[in-house]
């Protein structure tokens, strides 16, 4: 963990303690060394000015014979806390008027409490920070209940699917794995007992949705992350070759701090360009995500999926022809 993780983690334990902590334990908490633990509580008390009182044999603790209570100045959360805590605020307090409304009001107001730590114990300004839903879809919520319920209870579950490749309707049954939130909407892994194959659906196109009370086929984990997570986007499958694509220098600014895919290359080439190397199996969703990139990305290998890129650009200038 990095330092300002390492003073939260810190904080915590000596604000929980009720006897002092030896510096041991603390190397264990925090993952660092002897040295690292007295830099960390001399900043924790000269810098930040906790009240941290103790010594090396008896072990530290939080000098509250005044009565007041120590809370950290302006935000110690990374970025994946706060986001957590945020979307988390934002869902449960648009989750008004439904079953779940008053169960869920005890959990909304403990992600408000700390939130409030982070602010000294003063009300948080939520208004000041956005989570913005991008392209989020409509659904069918009995629907979404019902596949849930048979990912849960480990259940066969049936229903109508209309892909929105095909347009066609079709009547699936299927063995639920896990339900998946993945670009602000929601998607069923699942064993597609008809093709005998791991599949992705999205849940927005399910309509007819039945739990059934033959138990479901359990696949194990592994062969799901090689399967649906060993490429490029949500339906992947397995890799079926890799994407070589060359970034302007412009664009490499923001690609090389972009998470694409867990088993990417990316390097920066001599001219300031950005060349990026992705495993892909369907290409229909990296195709998108690519020409988003306009003129500042060209695919360079393999050549299939370069045509399909030309292909796709002379259609959409078609457009401006008439």
């Amino acid at each position: 963990m990095d330092r300002y993780e390492r003073i939260t983690a810190l904080h915590r334990t000596l604000k929980a303690a009720r006897y002092p902590v030896t510096v041991p334990r603390l190397q264990e908490e925090l993952g660092c060394s002897r040295a690292t633990v007295y830099r960390d509580l001399a900043f924790l008390r000269d810098a930040l000015m906790a009240p941290v009182v103790g010594d090396g044999e008896a072990g530290f603790r939080y000098d509250t014979s005044d009565g007041a209570r120590f809370e950290l100045p302006g935000l110690w959360l990374n970025s994946e806390e706060l986001y957590a805590l945020l979307a988390a605020q934002q869902l449960l307090s648009r989750t008004t008027g439904g079953v779940l409304s008053g169960a869920l009001a005890p959990l909304q107001q403990r992600v408000e409490s700390l939130l409030a730590e982070q602010a000294g114990g003063k009300r948080w300004p939520v208004e000041r920070v956005r989570v913005i839903p991008h392209r989020t879809r409509r659904m069918d919520e009995h629907a979404f209940r019902s596949v849930c319920t048979a990912v849960l209870e480990r259940r066969q579950l049936a229903f109508d699917y209309r892909a929105r490749s095909t347009d066609q309707r079709t009547r699936r049954t299927v063995s639920p794995q896990r339900i998946t939130h993945y670009r602000d909407n929601w998607y069923l892994d699942a064993w597609d007992h008809e093709r005998d194959g791991l599949r992705s659906f999205s849940v927005d196109r399910i309509t007819a949705a039945r739990a059934l009370d033959d138990a479901a086929r359990d696949i194990a984990e592994d062969e799901l992350n090689q399967h649906l997570a060993g490429s490029y986007g949500i339906f992947s499958g397995p890799p079926k070759g890799t994407a070589t694509i060359l970034f302007s220098a412009k664009a490499a600014r923001w690609v090389a701090d972009e998470h694409w895919h867990s088993q990417q290359q990316g390097r920066f080439l001599p001219d300031g360009r950005y060349e990026l190397k992705i495993p892909y199996s369907a290409p229909r969703e990296l195709l998108m995500d690519v020409l988003h990139y306009g003129s500042d990305a060209e695919i360079v290998e393999p050549p299939a999926l370069r045509e399909q890129a030309k292909s796709l650009l002379a259609l959409a200038l078609s457009n401006y022809d008439r």
